[in-house]
């Protein structure tokens, strides 16, 4: 198979990390040279501590399981013929308790908008059958036990 590598980088800044006074801002600098800003969510640690202008693991979550789903779907779409000029997601995640009582992201909601030409368009039970299908195949579901739902703008799938 294949490994996917990040290197994430922290450096303290100031004098008070064991009080807890500590920024949260960090690199992640993926295998193709891109270093992304990151930090906490400031939903988890408030500001100054976090930078909300940077990208925090929740929504970075949210953006793989899309944008997967996403990858997957275009290469399913293709195969069966069809063909796509858009496809955007403003996908949304949820955090929540389990039952320990640790909050997780349980829930991301994809809210797919896509745009077809051609001769060979989907009806809406193609559609949610290239959804499933690239759910059922998307790597990154595959390794979640996060609930994903398509939302197909009719209800949901």
């Amino acid at each position: 198979m294949s490994e996917h590598r990040a290197v994430i980088k922290w450096k303290r800044t100031g004098p008070d990390f064991r009080h807890g006074k500590y920024s949260r801002e960090h690199t992640w600098t993926f295998d193709g040279g891109v270093t992304v800003p990151a930090s906490s969510s400031p939903a988890a640690v408030p500001v100054p501590y976090s930078n909300p202008g940077h990208v925090d693991p929740e929504e970075a979550f949210v953006a793989a399981i899309s944008s997967c789903h996403m990858l997957t779907f275009l290469f399913v779409a293709h195969r069966q013929g069809f063909q796509v000029d858009s496809y955007d997601d403003e996908a949304v995640g949820v955090m929540t308790k389990n039952e320990r009582g640790v909050s997780w992201v349980s829930a991301v909601t994809l809210n797919p908008r896509i745009s077809y030409s051609g001769e060979k368009r989907p009806s809406p039970a193609d559609e949610a059958r290239l959804h499933h299908a690239a759910h059922d195949q998307c790597f990154i579901a595959n390794s979640i036990k996060t609930e994903v739902t398509v939302s197909l703008g009719l209800g949901e799938e």
